[in-house]
């Protein structure tokens, strides 16, 4: 009869195990970032700004790894009309050229140190639906990555800081 109870007691503890919530570590990406650099390294080594000399940006994580991004070009064009359908040509190619806007999930890859981007929704849509890795560094709350190179040789980087 011990016996008996002693499995019954094995098997409904590993059911209760099994069903039990696993224990993760909040991710360190977790938290509310604002832009600090948008700049690209050049073929031959030299870094230029990539969004003007005052970027502004903003990148939001969730606990469960949502992410919403946005990175602005300070210099963008005003539009001289309120209505932004009554925009110029100069007025949109500097308003779609001095942004950089993509939401979804993010994951770390800390084997290959990078950071996994899964976009859901972009302001350039050839990314939706589009899982894209980054080399990234973390130091305290400083986030630095790095995007492949561009068809120019260019390789645009972002470095952030934690605000929450």
């Amino acid at each position: 009869m011990n016996r008996l109870i002693g499995m019954t007691f094995a098997v409904l503890a590993g059911l209760a195990a099994r069903d039990a919530p696993s224990f993760e570590l909040p991710s360190p990406l977790r938290g509310t970032w604002t832009l600090v650099a948008a700049d690209k390294i050049l073929p031959g080594g030299a870094v230029a700004r990539d969004y003007g000399e005052q970027p502004k940006g903003r990148l939001v994580v969730d606990a469960e790894g949502h992410y919403s991004l946005q990175i602005f070009k300070s210099e963008r064009l005003r539009f001289a009309a309120d209505n932004k359908a009554d925009g110029s040509a100069d007025e949109f190619k500097s308003a779609v050229m001095g942004s950089s806007t993509h939401y979804g999930t993010v994951t770390m890859d800390r084997k290959d140190n990078q950071l996994v981007f899964s976009i859901e929704g972009s302001s350039f849509p050839n990314w939706e639906g589009t899982v894209q890795r980054r080399q990234y560094t973390l130091h305290g709350d400083e986030l630095s990555y790095r995007v492949p190179p561009r068809a120019d040789g260019s390789i645009p980087v972002s470095v952030w800081r934690r605000v929450e």
